[in-house]
């Protein structure tokens, strides 16, 4: 006995469902700033490879978790204060890159 066809519905598009679409990122805008883990997973990650030759990807970035959580508040404190300084750089750039903006859209009307 021959198999009956299924009767499918063409599948919706964004436009038909009315989803907006994602806007694009800029790739001019300014890079979030780090912080103070990945300043300190920055700095030590060659050094767990090197200690731990063969190591998967994963367990690299347990290790340095555990690393991070037994480090001590003044043992942080470059890696925070780099993370204080790239946050400030990150504010000034995104404030320059708004300012550059409101430009752009002036000069547009």
């Amino acid at each position: 006995m021959p198999k009956e066809k299924s009767t499918r519905k063409a599948k919706a598009t964004k436009a038909d469902t009315g989803k907006k679409t994602k806007k694009g990122k800029d790739p001019n805008a300014p890079k979030r700033g780090l912080s103070a883990y990945m300043f300190f997973a920055n700095d030590q990650r060659d050094k767990v490879r090197e200690d731990n030759p063969g190591i998967k990807f994963g367990e690299v970035g347990k290790m340095l978790g555990e690393k991070w959580k037994e480090l001590s508040d003044k043992d942080k404190e470059p890696y925070e204060a780099k993370a204080k300084a790239d946050k400030q750089r990150y504010e000034d750039e995104k404030a320059a890159y708004a300012a550059g903006e409101d430009d752009e859209e002036e000069e547009e009307e």
